[in-house]
Order: C-alpha cells, then sequence, then structure tokens
C-alpha cells in the first residue's frame, strides 16, 4: 500500500510517500514535495493546486493519504491557509484521507523510533513522513 503523509503548515503542505509496512518500508521518492497556494487563491491558483496535487497521487499511486490534524482553538490553532488547505484537499483528494493528531505520532515515536531509520532530516519533511508512518500497517 502506498501512503503519502501530509504536513499543513501555512499555506502550503509537505508530502512524504511511502510504501510497505511498518517493519519494512521505503521512500516512493519523486522531486516534488511540496505544494503551496498563495496567500490570497483565486479559482485559478486552486485550479493549478488541484491538477499538480491529482498528477503527483496519479504518479506516485497512493492509495491513502494522512493528514496532520489542526487545532482549531488555543494557541497552536491552525490558521485561515491550513483551513483552506484541508478543504481543497477533503474536496479532490483522489485517495482516502485520513487524520491523526500529533499526540499519536508522539506515542508511535516513543515506540517505533528504531523502525524510522529512513526518516527525512529536514523537520517538516520529518512531520509528514511520521503521518505516512501511521498510516502503514
Amino acid at each position: 500500500m502506498v501512503i503519502s503523509g501530509i504536513f499543513l503548515k501555512a499555506n502550503e503542505i509537505r508530502v512524504v510517500t511511502i510504501t510497505g509496512s511498518r517493519d519494512s518500508h521505503q521512500l516512493v521518492a519523486p522531486k516534488l514535495n511540496k505544494f503551496s497556494l498563495p496567500k490570497n487563491p483565486t479559482q485559478d491558483d486552486v485550479e493549478i493546486f488541484t491538477q499538480a496535487f491529482k498528477a503527483y497521487c496519479a504518479s506516485s499511486g497512493v492509495d491513502k493519504i494522512v493528514i496532520n490534524r489542526r487545532a482549531t482553538s488555543g494557541q497552536g490553532a491552525g490558521g485561515a491557509g491550513t483551513f483552506l488547505l484541508e478543504g481543497v484537499l477533503l474536496a479532490i483528494s483522489p485517495a482516502p484521507i485520513e487524520f491523526i493528531h500529533p499526540a499519536t505520532v508522539r506515542a508511535t515515536n516513543k515506540r517505533e523510533m528504531d523502525k524510522k531509520s529512513i526518516k527525512p532530516t529536514t523537520i517538516d519533511l520529518g512531520k509528514a513522513y511520521d503521518f505516512g508512518y501511521e498510516g502503514l500497517s
């Protein structure tokens, strides 16, 4: 099963796609790992984003998408950009979407960090990888 982990941040998404199982998995490594919308997008901007994301999913053979659950209130709440991106992804995703809370990732890291040897070193890509890893069985 091919899983794309997506980390929503401001007006962009960072994507890491992995395949396999939790015990044995590998990165599906296309050169493209970031999609973004302008701060005040037009319909054309959203259409360009949509086409690029759908093309990425088709070329990578994505079976499932796992996204970080946004905080809706309080400190660290997701802003308008992440809200917009979440809505667009829900509307256009060619694969089923699952939301994972960051606390779930922290718990998995405590138990299974030794299985995450291929985790990208870039912070945002590392977070996207963590969400993808949660989708593996």
